[in-house]
């Protein structure tokens, strides 16, 4: 069975980049009739909330995410603590004293004397002595996984061909002085142990693939298989790390956007398929491969974003909507959407139609809506009346044209734009419209 997991870590609110991730990896489990793990990686204990854990499930939830299983790395220390005292046991996780400005400098001194910054494994010289000392000093030990110096090759599902060298590498550190641990283990682990098939992330993973895949054949078992997808940047190409905030999941939802539009753009953003509004997933399901995915940096705007929702809005059914708009119906609904960027502006042409408003047509055409109102036809009204009503109105005024139509889109709704007045003018009545003539 293909597994996959989304391993955001609680100390926030995804963003647009992360939504990204997750719904490649439900696209996945989906098209395979797999499983989708979401995999709380809160080891860092610290910074780490149960209330950003809520809002990520939230997020989830809303883009229609529907975890299989939730997994709390937090809960899972005394398995973590078991298979690092194995490696210790193999010699493969070894202790480390150099304090961080001890290793700053001399990464320094490598560079200056052109020689890659990689850790030079001092640690392993000491003797049971030394070690004796330097924890009677108060030092205390960070542990390094010990690479085995070999080229690392990988398919990766999106990138192709991939080899890493692990002699260019530092001896990665998995756990910290103060015993806590580091992404890598604990997610090497959680994969051996939740049987994951499939880990799509983004391509600033690349590099820990090769030693992820060193620590997973160290403990015995088969590396899954890895996607690294590219990462998203703004418009201008550059980062979007500064606008995250804006970016939100969370910000999006409470903007009006509709989930399914900031699927459709996550899913098919960097891929060789149109972007295009999707209503639910079984169309991105049947299109999705792993394989469009391009390499280069995906784009994403804003502005893109909200034209496929505008896109998504205009051809929603009223069954879609109708739980979020108790004073509407059907036949405003039809008549609306066309003129809306997000469900929510619909409450001002609700107003509109439903409530008392006052007129925005100017006092020049006082005269000219005095006559509008004498020749407003009788009710029953339905879409040919205001063709009926306007074609009587222009031969009794002369007027045509913006100078016939605009006074009366002023006086009707108090703006100037809007959807056909064909269609709002039954929904407004005989009695609200002469009022708002007059």
């Amino acid at each position: 069975m293909t597994i996959v997991r989304f391993a955001p870590s609680p100390t926030g609110r995804i963003h647009i980049g992360n939504a990204r991730t997750a719904i490649l990896n439900w696209l996945m489990a989906l098209k395979e009739t797999g499983q989708f793990i979401l995999r709380y990686d809160d080891t860092d204990v610290a910074r780490s909330t149960e209330e950003f854990a809520r809002g990520i499930a939230t997020d989830l939830d809303w883009l229609g995410i529907k975890p299989h299983r939730v997994e709390y790395q937090s809960r899972r220390f005394g398995r973590y603590d078991e298979v690092a005292d194995s490696l210790r046991a193999a010699g493969r996780l070894y202790p480390c004293y150099e304090t961080a400005d001890e290793l700053d400098r001399r990464r320094k001194r490598q560079l200056a004397r052109g020689l890659p910054p990689v850790y030079d494994r001092a640690a392993l010289k000491l003797t049971h002595e030394d070690r004796a000392r330097l924890e009677s000093e108060g030092r205390k030990p960070h542990w390094r996984f010990k690479l085995d110096g070999r080229v690392v090759a990988w398919d990766d599902l999106i990138r192709g061909s991939q080899h890493i060298d692990t002699n260019s590498l530092s001896d990665p550190v998995l756990i910290r002085e103060d015993g806590s641990y580091l992404y890598t283990l604990p997610s090497v682990i959680d994969d051996i142990d939740f049987a994951v098939t499939h880990v799509i992330r983004g391509e600033d993973h690349a590099v820990n693939a090769a030693v992820q895949i060193e620590i997973t054949e160290a403990l015995g078992a088969r590396a899954p298989a890895y996607a690294h997808h590219s990462l998203l940047t703004g418009a201008d190409g550059k980062g979007l790390s500064k606008r995250l905030g804006a970016l939100s999941i969370g910000a999006m939802r409470d903007s009006g956007l509709e989930a399914m539009a900031v699927v459709s753009h996550a899913a098919l953003l960097g891929t060789s398929d149109n972007i295009h509004p999707c209503a639910d997933y079984s169309e991105l399901i049947e299109g999705f491969d792993l394989a469009k995915l391009s390499r280069a940096p995906a784009r994403f705007d804003e502005a893109d974003l909200r034209s496929l929702n505008a896109k998504l809005v205009h051809n929603l059914p009223w069954e879609a909507v109708r739980d979020r708009l108790p004073d509407a119906n059907e036949a405003l609904w039809l008549a609306i959407r066309g003129n809306l960027e997000t469900v929510t502006e619909s409450a001002v042409w609700i107003k509109i139609v439903n409530n008392h408003i006052g007129s925005a047509a100017g006092s020049e055409d006082k005269d000219f809506l005095r006559e509008a109102a004498a020749t407003l036809p009788l009710e029953p009204w339905d879409q040919s009346t205001w063709k009926i009503w306007t074609e009587a109105l222009k031969s009794a005024t002369g007027r045509k044209g913006k100078s016939l139509f605009m006074p009366l889109r002023l006086a009707l709704t108090g703006l100037d734009h809007g959807p056909e007045l064909a269609q709002l003018l039954p929904l407004i009545g005989r009695d609200k419209a002469l009022e708002r003539l007059r």
